[in-house]
């Protein structure tokens, strides 16, 4: 294993992912990139100043996701930001499911599988730090019309709340977080078939939030002060009222406001 130190970064070819590219990259870090798009990789790397390798893979392949961690062995990895990950909106039952279920495979089973494998290192050497970028979505009770992102949003949120509490019973040094923005201004947009009628953060200001955060042990991680006050209504909001209300928002989102 070399001295330098290493931060990997998953869904790095473009957005939210890039941006802890560069975070990391200007820390002195050598990046590890890893997402599906060769030719945003190769792009993204050769603006580094600093050390870089490219993985490209699909990690909605649950094999691919087990072995990231064999392929970066060699290297110091400190930091890992599990960001890979998408969204689709509409009625549970008009989605493909077959979409649905890629949700489940690279919002839930890759990060699990990412954390797994490089907690256990990290846990034996008790230093390094993974941030999984969930979403404000999954800090609420759930979110017709969009019930599948809300659930591994919310599993995310979940598996990381718990993961922490582990590692502070045990006075283990490694830190966990889970960033939780509201609409950031992304390729996610398109990909989800959405249309945020909320002016969204730049990539840039998450990803800074979510670094710092970070390096200082938050939890939960929310960049807006607004969805700060959001949580909190939540929780004082019945449940059955939340739901309607987030599901009016996704149906104002694709302007299908019918039943």
């Amino acid at each position: 294993m070399t001295n330098e130190k290493w931060a990997l970064i998953t869904g790095a070819s473009s957005g939210i992912g890039a941006e802890f590219a560069k975070i990391y990259a200007k820390r002195g870090y050598g990046v590890i990139l890893v997402a599906r798009r060769t030719d945003r990789l190769t792009e993204l790397a050769s603006q580094q100043e600093t050390s870089t390798r490219i993985i490209s893979c699909d990690l909605r392949d649950r094999q691919a996701a087990l072995e990231l961690y064999d392929m970066v062995y060699d290297l110091n990895v400190e930091i890992v930001v599990n960001n890979a990950g998408f969204g689709a909106v509409g009625r549970y039952e008009q989605i493909d499911i077959e979409k649905q279920l890629d949700m489940i495979d690279l919002n839930c089973t890759a990060v699990s599988a990412i954390t797994y494998t490089f907690l256990k290192d990290f846990r034996y050497r008790d230093c390094g730090a993974i941030l999984n970028v969930a979403s404000s979505a999954g800090l609420m009770p759930g979110g017709p019309n969009m019930a599948m992102y809300y659930a591994t949003k919310a599993f995310v949120v979940s598996l990381t709340n718990s993961i922490n509490d582990e590692l502070k019973s045990s006075g283990s040094h490694v830190k966990i977080s889970a960033l939780c923005p509201g609409p950031v201004d992304t390729e996610f947009d398109s990909v989800a078939g959405v249309s945020f009628s909320m002016k969204g953060i730049t990539p840039k200001y998450c990803a800074m939030c979510g670094a710092y955060g970070l390096d200082h042990g938050e939890r939960i991680i929310i960049p807006e002060t607004r969805f700060k006050l959001l949580k909190t209504a939540a929780k004082l909001t019945p449940e059955r009222a939340a739901l309607r209300i987030t599901g009016f928002s996704q149906k104002r989102k694709t302007g299908d406001l019918g039943g």
